[in-house]
């Protein structure tokens, strides 16, 4: 796994971390050892804000061709407009601003 990504796998490994811990609230409540079982929840809810932060950054993380993708089309779009009342004129109909 690249470390800039969020593999599918290990997405779906957080998913079922947060499963196991609500089904381990529900039966701690269930059996009234809710707050009792305060450290053992701690635990897994550190573990578990660990690696959710782990999914937000790498979820949300542009991989460097991506970021160049989104650079290029926002180039592209800056700049140019559809301007069909001018002799000026590209071939397609585009009009650059700058002319």
């Amino acid at each position: 796994m690249s470390d800039d990504v969020y593999d599918p796998r290990r997405a779906e490994a957080l998913a079922e971390m947060l499963r196991t811990l609500a089904i381990r609230i529900t039966e701690l409540d269930a059996s009234g050892r809710l707050l009792d079982a305060g450290p053992e929840l701690l635990r897994s809810l550190g573990d578990i804000r660990s690696e959710l932060f782990q999914y937000e950054v790498r979820h949300t993380f542009d991989s460097p061709e991506t970021a160049e993708r989104r650079r290029i089309v926002l180039e592209a779009s800056q700049g140019w407009e559809p301007d069909r009342d001018n002799d000026d004129q590209e071939e397609d109909g585009w009009q650059h601003r700058g002319r």
